[in-house]
């Protein structure tokens, strides 16, 4: 009796150590905040951008800085030319395809395949390079040029919501 007990207990943490890891593999999309200092970011009035890890495609580089430049302006901030600023603006971005691996298959076939984006912005201390807010979002993406700048503008404005200081 000893022994069937514990052969259904080990079968039992079998089953649930598989489906942990099996949603452990489920990607994960959304917004997430990974650093937020709000009394640096109450007292910021302007700021500039530095560059990290950009787009290699000039359009979307410039459809993403113009997203973010729209929503720091919404919430009082100013974007600076030459001299100190308050916070140092900076995103890197990629894409990668996901495979759906809920998805049954026949015989052979591949499963689904979608491109997502990823883009990480922070907004950081110019002296000290300590982010005062960190934000990543990671969602499927069309991969139609013509829907790009549109899914951009929605993936910054969804960052933003996140900004502990609210739109002026």
């Amino acid at each position: 009796m000893r022994r069937t007990l514990t052969a259904t207990a080990l079968i039992s943490t079998a089953i649930i150590a598989l489906g942990i890891l099996a949603s452990a593999q489920q990607p994960k999309y959304g917004v997430t905040v990974r650093t937020s200092d709000k009394s640096r970011l109450e007292k910021a009035k302007m700021y500039s951008w530095t560059r990290s890890q950009p787009s290699p495609d000039r359009t979307i580089d410039q459809q993403i800085t113009a997203a973010v430049d729209r929503e720091l302006a919404a919430r009082g901030l100013t974007k600076g030319t030459a001299g100190p600023n308050d916070l140092v603006a900076t995103y890197a971005s990629m894409t990668r395809t996901d495979v759906d691996l809920n998805t049954k298959t026949q015989d052979g076939q591949a499963r689904p395949e979608y491109p997502v984006g990823s883009l990480l912005v922070e907004l950081r201390d110019p002296a000290s390079q300590k982010p005062a807010f960190g934000v990543r979002l990671d969602t499927p993406i069309s991969g139609d040029r013509t829907k790009l700048g549109p899914e951009i503008d929605a993936a910054v404005a969804a960052m933003f919501e996140k900004y502990p200081i609210a739109k002026k």
